[in-house]
């Protein structure tokens, strides 16, 4: 059966962007330098490779549309996986005619119904804290993978700016690595 998990690299003071979603630091990436060298994908061997094969096994990826608009539609596809956007407004034209495995869908639990049957057995991947949290409060997101990257970033856009009540969750594993910890954790139902 498949799991949701929305992956998230966050600073210690809780934001995973800067306030016009910049990530902080010089090259605007420190959040991501944990898989990232010289301004571009590399993948990390040891435990953190083994972080990004999780991410790249995603049988599909719900994203809201601002991220989904941030990252291009990542192309058209996930790495093979489709994508369902949750949106209140129709897709844009590449998103409606150039890439075939989007999928925009008004609520957040229809997206992941959909998506989980796309992925089969495999994981769905959530995309973007909003989302993430809208998830939470739909009662349709399974687990939370945080990459808790050693900088405060004093100001930006926080991971979970507000939620409409208390979520407990479960520790699942904790890895760390010179660059992250990295926890996950599994949403009490």
């Amino acid at each position: 059966m498949s799991i949701s998990v929305l992956g998230m690299s966050v600073s210690l003071d809780g934001f995973i962007a800067g306030p016009d979603d910049f990530l902080g630091g010089d090259d605007g990436q420190r959040l991501h330098s944990w898989f990232t060298r010289d301004g571009g994908f590399v993948p990390p061997t040891g435990p953190a490779g083994g972080l990004v094969a999780e991410w790249a096994a995603a049988g599909a990826v719900v994203t809201g549309r601002r991220t989904a608009e941030l990252m291009d539609h990542w192309g058209g596809d996930h790495g093979g996986a489709p994508i369902f956007v949750v949106s209140h407004r129709p897709p844009g034209p590449a998103a409606r005619w150039g890439y075939p495995d989007v999928h925009y869908l008004t609520g957040v639990a229809d997206a992941m119904k959909q998506a989980k049957a796309a992925a089969g057995d495999r994981h769905v991947e959530v995309r973007g804290g909003y989302i993430g949290a809208r998830a939470i409060e739909a009662g349709v997101l399974d687990e939370i993978q945080i990459h808790q990257v050693p900088v405060l970033l004093g100001r930006g856009r926080r991971l979970f700016e507000e939620l409409s009540a208390p979520v407990e969750l479960d520790i699942v594993r904790v890895i760390d690595t010179p660059d992250a910890t990295h926890i996950r954790y599994r949403v009490r139902r």
